[in-house]
């Protein structure tokens, strides 16, 4: 069984632009939330990740054409630059291991999960387009292009009405007032039907046709790129005729494309020249460890010598704080919420984890050195029974699993990260964990720390815990027993507070539970 090790990381999270950062903000035992804006006031708490983009600059130039960074700097959304940002990071560790992934050819592997993807991007180009269309269904609506709603305008009540029953119209937005909740859909609705019988739309969908059904001629590369330009000169003079505004498909943000979950690893294949596969899982706040997965199974079938991986996540958004409050799992009381304490909810966070993993001796053998711990297994399992409630059995299994495969006994388990949200499933979760491990292990969670992040939150929590315990440490967490929940409390024996204590043993655990019910275990060991 080949040996699997860590031979490069980079972070970005909230208060951490770097790994340094984070290491450094790990000694002390505080919280990295801060108030939330996207709603204007509220009590939300969240974790914004701390990040510039132009520190990456002079490592992008040296290597690429100077157009480069702009370019990535303008189409890539947050998802992309902190992924990107935490795989440079991830390179310094071990100087000429770009190199390395390169010559490894197809041996070298990028898997970066996502959680909800960049939907900030999203929102953006969803919400211009939606704009642009609203004022182009209003534009062909007018009298002058559509003498059939004209005349509907100038009807009487009665007459209003047999038109509307005669051709099918939605009702007339002007039986509601402005402040009804009901007005501006209604709106959208009657000027979405009566756009399809503009007679000036059809005129101008005609003439357009005309424009765009002409075909390149004679040489192709010339021929493409005299027709383009014939076709946005005639688009331009037709839409001065018209006096239009501008077209709903012209509105949609090509960025959106290259936003998709996909792209942050696929950045990382092009700026690493690294030419095996690049993809995105996707599995909720499991991400990392899935991702992690992938790359042990493809070190083990030999598919792969090294493999990047890692897990991103855009910075708080109202969406995301929004759709986490109202699934019951936020906290909004403006105070920082700590698993096994109230229980009132976790906090949303933005932000990446990359690690560059590979086969140990191969890698070993050509002069690289190992970062944080060995890793023995990782198990995955589903729980097959709610979305976003943890089983028992789900989590067991995959303890189980991956303490089997590892060689491992409970009683060697030093320390033992766990998922904990600060919320109920806080109580089962711990319960768990001292059915497994009733000796001496020392539980953490540091969720209260820099807070939720969807699919990233692993790779944060797995890389405090190497980064202490690779050097004989359990760094501290913000808790004390006053505050435990008074059902918890009894089990407080087992946390870890606010001091960093020596762990008693070389085996470390972690679990995630991701939305879906997919669960991820990890198991690692102090390198000997």
């Amino acid at each position: 069984m080949k040996r699997i090790g860590i031979f490069g990381w980079g972070i970005v999270a909230p208060k951490s632009p770097d790994l340094e950062s984070f290491e450094q903000n790990l000694g002390q035992a505080t919280s990295w939330m801060e108030p939330f804006d996207g709603f204007g006031p509220s009590h939300f708490l969240v974790g914004r990740p701390e990040f510039d983009f132009d520190v990456y600059k002079p490592w992008i130039d040296t290597r690429f054409e100077p157009r480069k960074f702009s370019q990535l700097n303008e189409k890539m959304g947050d998802n992309v630059k902190y992924a990107i940002g935490g795989f440079i990071q991830a390179l310094n560790q071990n100087p000429g291991i770009d190199d390395e992934l390169r010559a490894l050819g197809t041996q070298a592997h990028v898997y970066v999960a996502t959680g909800l993807g960049d939907f900030p991007v999203q929102f953006e180009v969803v919400l211009r387009y939606h704009r642009a269309q609203k004022r182009w269904n209003r534009f062909w609506c007018w009298d002058v292009h559509h003498p059939e709603l004209a005349a509907y305008r100038s009807a009487t009540r009665a007459d209003k009405e047999e038109i509307i029953s005669r051709c099918g119209a939605p009702e007339d937005p002007g039986h509601y007032s402005p402040e009804d909740e009901a007005y501006d859909m209604a709106q959208e609705a009657w000027y979405d039907f009566w756009l399809n019988r503009s007679e000036g739309l059809a005129r101008y969908l005609e003439q357009l046709k005309e424009i765009e059904a002409e075909s390149i001629t004679g040489n192709i590369e010339n021929g493409k790129r005299h027709l383009m330009r014939r076709k946005m000169t005639g688009k331009r003079k037709l839409n001065a005729e018209y006096g239009c505004p501008l077209e709903p498909w012209n509105a949609v943000d090509p960025n959106l494309l290259w936003n998709i979950p996909n792209i942050p690893a696929s950045q990382i294949s092009i700026l690493g020249r690294i030419t095996g596969p690049a993809l995105a899982p996707v599995a909720a706040c499991s991400g990392f460890g899935v991702a992690l997965k992938l790359a042990v199974n493809a070190i083990h079938l030999d598919q792969a010598k090294a493999v990047v991986v890692g897990a991103t996540d855009p910075k708080p958004h109202p969406l995301s704080v929004g759709t986490f409050y109202g699934a019951r799992v936020l906290s909004h009381d403006g105070l920082v919420s700590k698993p096994f304490t109230g229980l009132r909810g976790t906090h949303v966070a933005g932000g990446a984890c990359v690690w560059i993993v590979g086969d140990a001796d191969y890698l070993m053998a050509r002069g690289f050195k190992p970062l944080g711990l060995e890793i023995l297994s990782v198990a995955l399992t589903s729980d097959a029974d709610h979305i976003i409630t943890p089983s028992r059995e789900g989590p067991l299994t995959a303890i189980k699993e991956a303490m089997d495969e590892a060689r491992v006994e409970s009683e060697q388990v030093a320390t033992w990260d766990m998922h904990a949200t600060a919320t109920p499933g806080d109580w089962m979760e711990i319960q768990n964990a001292r059915d497994v491990f009733p000796g001496a292990t020392r539980f953490t969670a540091r969720k209260g720390t820099f807070g939720h992040g969807m699919s990233v939150c692993g790779g944060w929590e797995l890389t405090a815990q190497h980064l202490g315990f690779a050097k004989g440490k359990l760094l501290p967490i913000n808790l004390d027993e006053g505050e435990i929940h008074p059902q918890i409390r009894p089990y407080h024996c087992c946390l870890v507070g606010n001091d960093a204590e020596a762990p008693k043993g070389d085996i470390a655990g972690k679990i995630n539970m991701g939305v879906g019910g997919i669960n991820v275990c990890i198991i690692c060991r102090r390198w000997r």
